[in-house]
This record gives structure tokens, C-alpha cells and sequence, in this order.
């Protein structure tokens, strides 16, 4: 019979033990040591003593609940939020402000200087409110047979459970008011135990809802929602699946605006959840970038033009390439609206072989890429090729941003400047922009 080699299972040390946190990861846990070994300890800060219990063990690092702790850093506040430590939206309300954006910047320090051997300084941070800054949130919908109630909110942490929420001090207060008064709205529709999710999202011009519902709604529910979005001045829009958008009430177009421009959007399409740091982010960027009236200059990723419109302003002209053509039809649209006549937007997967798109045969002298978490390791040879003057990365992964330095590094640029964006307060996501520089091009 053929044996095959299993390993041991690594028995978890269940003890009580005491350790005192030295530093704060980016997700907000404590990193402590433990004879030898790093641990991660949600809800312990740098300089607290506690006693904790692994939880999970490896090789390199272990994690642990926090059993008690024996004593408190001046950099714990209280958190604002009642559902805090329940839900999972949040994990940073207990760690003040300061902290958060160190911890964070810190990271992204070590892990450019990691990946390039290139030390930087991530500061000034762009700032956002510490509370009150999303303009968009989804929230799960979930039927309580037992207690015959439908249950609005987030997710637990590491569950699938809902957490009811009346609060969410993180909404901007126009949708946080919306909360309560919704939740009772959905609870009172016959199509209760048939919904899945809800979108609250927030335009210059107002507030819109939408309603993912799994069977199509009875008259008397529809007016129940009619009813609701007059009370509350919002406009409703139900989505029976994942391409269809009914507005129940006369919408107007919702709108934002980015640098004194109209952006038109379409209610499910992306936008920067937090304002307050897209218009910083936009105008660094174009500070970054030194526009000049004869420039020529390529937007990667551009979603619907965020960047795109208000650089076309500036310079002789602008491409915008993106992967989704609802966004692509938006951009072209908002160009016409804003009578900018000197962009050209294309619809084109930039994860695929980008040399022969169209946009790839024509000339640039500046580059911006906004990507998703993946990064832009599929374009980022096309950019060295393009030899742009300046190039300007925003990032929401620090890893891949990390990673696609070292091309553009390797290939005879220098990292100018990078800054941290707080974009998302009191949450581990790490956000950031990059400006380089070609050698012969000076700063």
C-alpha cells in the first residue's frame, strides 16, 4: 500500500498570555511578540498590555483574541458608532485619527521600499473627515423567519450574518437619516422576504435608492416605495436584476461635480465613495502633471473621466481608455455636456493585448493610470515604451502599486512623490497616488 506524508497538525498553544502591542498593522490590529513569533491582535494598541489567546498559529506569525486588557494607549478614543466591534464595515473607531493615517503610511512605506529599494515619504497625507464622508454604501437584506422581520445593514466581521444598522456615523448624514426610516419602509413591503440588497447613494443632487429585488414587486408595494421617496426627497430605483434599472418617481440625472465640472452618472455606475479626497486626488494629480496647452495625455482605467475632464481643460488633448462601456458612453456624454470637444474616449480591456488597440499606435507625452486592486502589470511595459515625461499612478492596492514601480523604475524613472489618501477613515483600505519622473526630464 502507498504511504502518502501528512504533516503533523500544529497544535495552538490555548493558553492565556501576556504581551504588550508594539505596533499597529494596516487593518488596525496590534502586532505584539511572543517568544520570537509576531502575533496580530485585533483591538489591542501600541503600548497596551494584555492578556490574549491564539487563535491561529504558522510558522512565521500567529493571531489572538483579546482576553483582557491591562491597559490603554492614549491614542484609544471612544468609537462613535453603537454597532462598532459587531459590525464589520468599520475596525478602526477605537484608534485615533493620527494613528490610522501613521500605521497606514508607514506600511506603504516599507512596502515601496521593499519592493524598489527606493525610500519615500508618503506625506502630507490627503485628509478626508474623520466621519461623515461616504456618499455611497450597500447594505445587505435578510429575512428573520423566527422573528418575522427583514434585518438592513452590513456584515458581521469574518460572518454572513447581518448586523442591523440604525446608524452609520461614516455616511454622509443625508443617507445616515435614510437608515431608519427605510428600514421600516422594506419591512412593511409584501416582498419582504424577497429582497437582496439596497444602495444608498448620494449626488450633488440628491439622494438615490436602489432596490435589488428578487421577483417582480406588487402595485401596492411600488406605491409604498413612491410614498417613501416623497417623504424623504429621493429618488427610488428598483433592479430586478443586475443590468435593469426602473425609476419608480421622475428622476433628474444624478450628477457630481470634480473640479467645477458636471459629471452625469447613471446610478450604479463607480464613483469615489468619499468626495472631500476625489477633489484633492484630482487636483494633485494635474498638479503632478505640469499640464501644458500642447500636451497629449493618456487616462488608463478612466472610468467615466474623473481625470479625463478636468485634464482635457488644460491641455491640447486627452485619451480616456476604459474597460466598461456603460462608463466609456458616460464619458463621451459628459465631454458633450461640458462642451469639451478635444477627448477621445475608448472602450477596450486593458487586461488583454493592449498593442493592438487603437489608442495604443498614437503619441503621449504624460500618462495617468487609475486601475483596480489587480494594478496594471498588463500596461505598464506600453507605458516605458510610450516614454512619457511624467506618469502619474493612483493606487488602491499599495502591493501592486509597489510592484508596477519597479518597471517603470527599472526602465529610467525616478519616484518623484508619493502621498497616502485617506480615503476610507477608520478601515484598513490604503489608498495612494504616485508621481515619476523620466531621468532626462528632471523633476
Amino acid at each position: 500500500m502507498v504511504q502518502f506524508y501528512s504533516p503533523n497538525r500544529r497544535t495552538i498553544n490555548r493558553h492565556i498570555i501576556t504581551v504588550t502591542a508594539d505596533n499597529l498593522d494596516a487593518q488596525g490590529q496590534g502586532v505584539a511578540r511572543h517568544q520570537g513569533k509576531t502575533i496580530f491582535v485585533a483591538g489591542l494598541l501600541p503600548g497596551e498590555q494584555a492578556q490574549i489567546q491564539l487563535t491561529e498559529e504558522k510558522r512565521q506569525f500567529a493571531k489572538a483574541k483579546l482576553v483582557k486588557r491591562l491597559s490603554d494607549s492614549p491614542y484609544r478614543v471612544s468609537p462613535r458608532c453603537p454597532h462598532f466591534g459587531v459590525c464589520g464595515g468599520c475596525q478602526q473607531q477605537h484608534v485615533a485619527p493620527d494613528l490610522q493615517r501613521e500605521s497606514k503610511a508607514s506600511v506603504l512605506e516599507h512596502l515601496i521600499r521593499r519592493e524598489t529599494g527606493v525610500t519615500v515619504s508618503v506625506k502630507p497625507v490627503i485628509l478626508s473627515p474623520e466621519y461623515g464622508y461616504r456618499r455611497r454604501a450597500r447594505l445587505g437584506l435578510q429575512y428573520q423567519m423566527k422573528q418575522r422581520q427583514l434585518v438592513m445593514g452590513f456584515r458581521q466581521n469574518q460572518s454572513n450574518e447581518i448586523v442591523a444598522v440604525k446608524r452609520c456615523p461614516v455616511l454622509q448624514p443625508e443617507l445616515e437619516q435614510l437608515l431608519q426610516p427605510l428600514s421600516q419602509c422594506l419591512n412593511n413591503l409584501k416582498a419582504a422576504k424577497r429582497l437582496g440588497h439596497v444602495e444608498l447613494v448620494l449626488a450633488d443632487n440628491g439622494p438615490l435608492v436602489i432596490l435589488r429585488h428578487l421577483d417582480p414587486l406588487r402595485e401596492e408595494d411600488k406605491e409604498k416605495l413612491c410614498t417613501f421617496a416623497v417623504q424623504h426627497h429621493v429618488v427610488v430605483y428598483l433592479m430586478a436584476d443586475e443590468t435593469t434599472l426602473e425609476p419608480l418617481n421622475k428622476p433628474s440625472e444624478p450628477w457630481y461635480q470634480v473640479d467645477g465640472l458636471k459629471l452625469v452618472f447613471s446610478p450604479r455606475d463607480f464613483i469615489q465613495v468619499n468626495d472631500t479626497v476625489n477633489q484633492q486626488m484630482v487636483a494633485q494629480a494635474m498638479a503632478w502633471l505640469d499640464l501644458q496647452p500642447n500636451d497629449r495625455v493618456l487616462d488608463l482605467f478612466c472610468g467615466m473621466g474623473n481625470f479625463t475632464l478636468p485634464i482635457a481643460r488644460k491641455v491640447q488633448s486627452v485619451v480616456g481608455v476604459e474597460g466598461v462601456a456603460t462608463l466609456v458612453a458616460n464619458g463621451q456624454y459628459n465631454a458633450r455636456l461640458n462642451n469639451l470637444d478635444n477627448i477621445s474616449f475608448y472602450h477596450e480591456n486593458l487586461e488583454a493585448n493592449i498593442h493592438q488597440q487603437p489608442w495604443a499606435k498614437l503619441g503621449f507625452n504624460k500618462v495617468l493610470l487609475d486601475p483596480a486592486r489587480a494594478g496594471a502589470a498588463g500596461v505598464m511595459s506600453h507605458i516605458v515604451k510610450l516614454a512619457p515625461e511624467k506618469v502619474v499612478y493612483v493606487s488602491c492596492n499599495p502591493t501592486t502599486l509597489a510592484r508596477d514601480s519597479k518597471i517603470l523604475l527599472e526602465a529610467g524613472y525616478h519616484i518623484i512623490s508619493v502621498r497616502m489618501l485617506d480615503m476610507f477613515p477608520h478601515t484598513g483600505h490604503l489608498e495612494s497616488m504616485a508621481l515619476f519622473s523620466r531621468m532626462d526630464c528632471g523633476g
